[in-house]
């Protein structure tokens, strides 16, 4: 995806999906770590520099400190981000980093090579030494270090299970914190006595750094308890010896007010709000009204697109809440919950994005005058090789035509197939950095 910004915007009324697709490219823009991190790089310490990190922006991020960082001042570590996630280095840029990969979003043996390599790296450290730590979504799958007496192939299950409940990021956070020997504040607490600093892209409603990557660095106010709970709630079984270690506390972490954390910085350099502030001045640009509705919506992804779609409806038929033309822009986190396959559902291939563009498709009825575009910012929805996808007027009428069941595909959850029929898919490649969910709807008068 270029991420080079268009200074001439496609015009509205003559091509939607261009111009759309350009609110997208801005917002990516926007959070390129590279636009943001030398406000918050801490000046070279006494003794050493180590980075380490982890996240879908790790490659780009460790490039911008790289590019930033004072060429006579030491400087090593690792970071670790998805399989095909490292940016091309740019020509004369050494390499001063290195950067592994890893999958995502379950775990597998080279995020735990990764994640042992990180908690060597960190050992023996003085006070005179600085941690940079770079931390961006995706960092929960790629940092994987379970608990003792937890396999990997446990913590994969688990994660799996928790992918497909429908479980909100925070929760699904809450137990992997738990199960991990690097997670929820403990990466700093192997940092002693070094000073930590970290750069974070947030990728989570509300900007939590303790939710982003389950905070590695930074103290975790959930519990044991907490996580026990949300196991119960969403019915996903672990071993009894973990149920019984979690019921006695034995993998609590580090709380805020620890003294492990005294010292610390934490700085976000990229955020969902600042990413849609930027699309929405895109639009204003090319002379078209935007309401910005959060950042921090969540909800069924096909729930939260009917809602969206009754707003853009209301909108088209009697311009209110907001007269036409104008555009809307949503931000945040939605689920997906995974039918069960039992009941030959599930099938289906697709992500947040697209399943949040099949509830759009089946709301708008195929109402004249709106067009709406939905993408995850990393570039991936889920684990297809689109970014989201893309709705028309004539979406319903051409999938008719077609023989394709807005309601089928739903109950397969299987928006992919969906729109890749449809030829609606939207295709970036991966974007090197990750702001979570951008939705915009494009409502034009005369409908």
């Amino acid at each position: 995806m270029t991420t080079e910004r268009d200074h001439s915007p496609p015009a509205p009324a003559h091509d939607p999906r261009a111009f759309l697709q350009h609110l997208l490219r801005t917002a990516v823009e926007r959070a390129l770590p590279l636009h943001a991190t030398a406000a918050h790089l801490p000046a070279p310490p006494r003794g050493r520099t180590v980075v380490v990190g982890a996240g879908k922006a790790g490659g780009a991020m460790a490039q911008a400190v790289e590019a930033l960082w004072p060429a006579d001042a030491p400087l090593s570590g690792l970071v670790v981000t998805r399989y095909h996630h490292v940016p091309p280095r740019p020509a004369g840029l050494p390499a001063r980093i290195e950067v592994v990969e890893a999958a995502h979003p379950v775990p597998d043996a080279a995020g735990l090579a990764a994640a042992q390599r990180i908690l060597q790296l960190v050992q023996g450290l003085t006070a005179d030494d600085l941690v940079l730590c770079l931390i961006s979504g995706g960092g929960s799958s790629l940092l994987t270090l379970p608990g003792d007496g937890l396999a990997l192939a446990d913590k994969q299950r688990i994660n799996r299970a928790l992918l497909e409940s429908g479980a909100a990021i925070d929760e699904m956070n809450c137990v992997r914190k738990h199960l991990s020997r690097i997670k929820g504040g403990r990466l700093a607490a192997a940092c002693a006595p070094a000073r930590v600093v970290t750069l974070a892209i947030s990728d989570v409603p509300g900007d939590d750094v303790s939710v982003i990557a389950s905070g590695p660095t930074v103290p975790d106010a959930t519990t044991s308890a907490d996580a026990l709970a949300i196991l119960r709630r969403y019915r996903i079984a672990v071993p009894d010896a973990v149920r019984e270690r979690l019921a006695r506390g034995e993998w609590e972490t580090p709380k805020p007010g620890d003294p492990a954390f005294d010292g610390h910085e934490v700085h976000l350099i990229a955020t969902p709000r600042q990413a849609l502030a930027a699309a929405a001045q895109a639009a204003r640009a090319a002379g078209i009204a935007a309401h910005v509705l959060g950042d921090e919506i969540e909800g069924e992804s096909r729930e939260v697109g009917r809602v969206h779609a009754a707003l853009a409806r209301a909108v088209a038929a009697h311009g209110e809440p907001f007269a036409t033309p104008c555009v809307i822009l949503s931000g945040g986190e939605t689920t997906v919950t995974v039918r069960a396959r039992a009941e030959g559902a599930g099938r289906g291939r697709g992500g947040r994005a697209g399943e949040f563009c099949l509830g759009v498709v089946q709301a708008l009825r195929g109402r004249a005058g709106v067009w709406a575009l939905a993408a995850d910012t990393d570039g991936i929805d889920g684990v297809e090789d689109n970014a989201g996808a893309f709705v028309a007027p004539d979406t319903l009428a051409r999938a008719a035509a077609k023989g394709l069941k807005v309601a089928d595909h739903l109950d397969r959850n299987d928006a992919y197939g969906f729109f890749d029929a449809l030829g609606d898919l939207v295709v970036t490649g991966p974007t090197f950095t990750n702001v979570n969910d951008f939705r915009a709807l494009l409502v034009l008068p005369g409908a």
